[in-house]
């Protein structure tokens, strides 16, 4: 009894901290980033028929699904690597490390917080998206944009684990870099994979393979041009690499958990 006890308290801190983030980051973020999609989606409507008219509504789409992720990104890269740092400028940290809480729940409540976020997000953004199809008139196969957004923010999720990752040891700016920088390396990983096996170098592909092993492959979680043309991979193919980045999320944050435990302020 008392374990089960202790564990329902255990949830209820880490669900109060991300309570708190999600108010936070909702009233300050989502309704002006959703503004900025708009716009951007707008925008393009507007734009691309007069470069491209017999393409400018698969263009429409694509634009439409990649500023989706480009804007939930913002959030995991300015967002994300201030939640801690934020609270140490404002030396809240004293009083939430004083209280009978374990770090490991301040950084599980943070990330929980912003995943919520970025899911409120994307759904806002995909339900503008649809909209403004309708509107237009343009075809959109649904089922495979719904697919594409969902793994977007599945990745977003994975950004917001590393973010958070990089904010436990180091400042926000260098934090946001180091997160830009693991996104855009990501989504070439599995081609630095291929360069290795293309050497024929085998020293060369260890190097690879290594890197590969240690660095996220986002290019799983990227569906955007299958679902432009409703081309989406198996179902089993999508299980496995939505486990993959989950378990790397989670392998992500106990790393920053064991950082954030042994950090002295």
């Amino acid at each position: 009894m008392n374990f089960s006890l202790n564990i329902s308290l255990s949830l209820g801190r880490v669900w109060a901290i991300a309570a708190n983030v999600f108010r936070e980051t909702v009233r300050e973020q989502v309704l002006y980033l959703s503004l900025l999609y708009t716009l951007i989606l707008v925008s393009a409507m507007a734009l691309l028929p007069q470069f491209s008219y017999d393409s400018s509504a698969k263009m429409i789409v694509d634009v439409g699904i990649a500023a989706i992720e480009i804007v939930s990104l913002i959030v995991a890269v300015l967002v994300g690597t201030n939640l801690i740092n934020k609270e140490i400028d404002k030396r809240t940290i004293f009083i939430l490390i004083a209280k009978p809480m374990h770090r490991a729940e301040f950084v599980l409540g943070k990330h929980l917080g912003l995943t919520a976020v970025v899911a409120a997000l994307v759904s806002i953004m995909t339900v503008i998206f649809i909209a403004l199809m309708a509107i237009r008139q343009i075809p959109i196969p649904i089922s495979a944009i719904l697919a594409a957004n969902f793994f977007i923010f599945w990745q977003i999720m994975l950004l917001g684990a590393i973010a958070i990752f990089f904010g436990s040891f180091s400042g926000s700016l260098i934090a946001s870099l180091l997160t830009l920088g693991a996104y855009l390396i990501g989504n070439f990983s599995r081609d630095l994979l291929l360069l290795g096996e293309i050497s024929k170098s085998p020293s060369l592909q260890v190097v690879t393979r290594t890197l590969y092993m240690l660095l996220p492959d986002l290019s799983r979680s990227n569906l955007k041009n299958e679902a432009v043309y409703n081309i989406l991979p198996s179902l089993s193919d999508m299980f496995n690499n939505g486990v993959y980045t989950l378990s790397y999320a989670l392998l992500t944050l106990a790393i920053a958990i064991f950082i954030f435990a042994r950090r002295q302020f």
